[in-house]
């Protein structure tokens, strides 16, 4: 029975197209590139909650690309009037970058 619903589990988990090992990546890889500092799982701090970025692009194919590019290159205007800083490839890797993204994105 045990390894039946793990099973299960894991081929949810698997469907709907992030780990248990990928979300807990993408979860420390913001913490290590410091993006904690301004933003949360759920509350606003000096930028928008991650679940309300992930609500705002939710079913937008080309939101990965926008997120890489708003990340590395910053903006304002978007989530209020403090600009985000750009952040560099020697903050935080291209593939740290996307799989960031990715965990981001499945918090809706």
């Amino acid at each position: 029975m045990h390894k039946q619903l793990f099973t299960l589990i894991l081929s949810g988990t698997l469907l709907a197209g992030t780990s248990a090992a990928q979300a807990v990546d993408g979860e420390n890889i913001v913490k290590k590139a410091r993006c904690v500092a301004c933003h949360a799982v759920d509350v606003k701090r000096v930028g928008p909650a991650y679940k309300d970025v992930a609500a705002k692009y939710h079913g937008d194919k080309s939101a990965p690309g926008k997120l890489f590019d708003k990340v590395r290159h910053g903006g304002s205007g978007n989530w209020g009037e403090i600009p985000m800083t750009p952040h560099g490839a020697d903050k935080i890797s291209d593939e740290d970058l996307k799989a960031a993204i990715q965990w981001v994105l499945s918090l809706h």
